[in-house]
């Protein structure tokens, strides 16, 4: 069942939260709702929970019009980040509370929450009380509570950011597969743009209350509308310049040109400005196609699969991003080399080149 927002605006004492949106989410895959604190994503899940109403449009549940229905009147589940459980009941009786509501016979009670428990790992769990399980049990509880219900709309709002990081991995492996074939709307908010390509279907790019983009996952990464588009969906930050088009060439602080390829190549001369993803920008030359950068170290971020260097580029902050492990200085220059493929050009207004 589609779930669709006409115009919907939100404004709290004047103040706009969410600006004109209209929006179909499709209960094929995962819609995610992609951006940083304070971009709408929890007014926007709030809106289509029922617990706010919009201030102007209209939001559909298929061809009924659900715009003040009272959240008890929605057939809606909603997770948060936070552990929300009942902590004197069991997790049995937890994730048979929906039904219970509802008035379900206790055979059907029964079934749904073992079926939900063992697709869940929760079983023998089942005669606990939240406070003694971990953190990553009590996320599953409230997971189950959405499953069991077999909503038509299933709303997550960031659930895995208090989990550690492989519990948060595991979820993200799994979460897709427990709303697979059950036909319920899935909208999953996150500030994680990692997590938006992990989880694929469909992703709506957020800033300051603003929809920028919406459509499949995989082409909003690579084909981002606009540079705010990119930025949003690029962790760590996209570098981004002013350049300008002369000739045949980008040319980028008077003295760093490199081949104008692509889109850019047809585009007028002039200024326009470089989006460039750190994982096109490393400490070694990688292909015959690369710029070289040299820069000052001003931090480094060492894993065991990856290295991270933030470094200044002319006055501004640049960021690479490379696999295995690399020795940088800080506050030495260091050599780094831009693979232009990487390269995304936008028009002095934002819109991308090409769009």
């Amino acid at each position: 069942m589609a779930i669709t927002l006409s115009n919907v605006v939100k404004t709290v004492g004047g103040e706009p939260f969410l600006y004109d949106t209209s929006l179909s989410f499709e209960p094929q895959g995962f819609n995610v709702l992609l951006g940083a604190t304070g971009s709408g994503k929890t007014t926007l899940i709030k809106l289509l929970a029922g617990l706010e109403k919009p201030t102007r449009g209209s939001i559909h549940y298929g061809d009924r019009d659900m715009t003040g229905v009272k959240p008890q009147r929605r057939n809606v589940s909603l997770v948060h980040q936070f552990f929300i459980n009942y902590p004197n009941m069991t997790v049995y009786e937890n994730i048979a509370s929906p039904l219970r509501v509802a008035r379900m016979s206790e055979a059907e009670v029964d079934r749904r929450v073992r079926e939900t428990a063992e697709l869940m790992k929760l079983t023998p769990m089942l005669q606990r009380n939240p406070s003694a399980l971990s953190g990553g049990q009590q996320q599953r509880t409230a997971l189950a509570r959405a499953v069991v219900k077999e909503s038509d709309l299933v709303l997550l709002d960031e659930p895995l950011a208090n989990l550690d990081y492989k519990l948060r991995e595991e979820m993200r492996d799994e979460l897709p597969k427990l709303f697979a074939g059950r036909g319920a709307t899935v909208v999953y908010a996150t500030s994680e743009p990692g997590e938006a390509l992990l989880l694929g279907g469909r992703t709506a790019t957020m800033h300051e209350g603003r929809v920028t983009q919406f459509g499949k996952t995989e082409k909003l990464y690579r084909e981002p509308a606009d540079l705010t588009t990119a930025r949003v969906f690029s962790d760590p930050p996209i570098n981004a310049a002013q350049v300008h088009k002369q000739g045949a060439e980008i040319v980028l602080d008077d003295t760093i040109r490199w081949p104008a390829e692509g889109a850019i190549a047809q585009a007028a001369d002039g200024d326009y400005y470089v989006g460039v993803r750190p994982h096109f920008v490393s400490p070694r030359r990688e292909n015959n196609v690369t710029v070289e950068l040299n820069g000052k170290v001003l931090v480094t971020e060492l894993s065991g699969s990856e290295s991270v260097a933030h470094f200044d580029l002319n006055g501004r902050p640049w960021v690479s991003q490379s696999h295995g492990v690399h020795s940088f200085k800080v506050g030495q220059s260091q050599a780094f080399y831009l693979d232009i493929s990487g390269c995304l050009y936008f028009h002095p207004d934002g819109a991308r080149v090409g769009a």
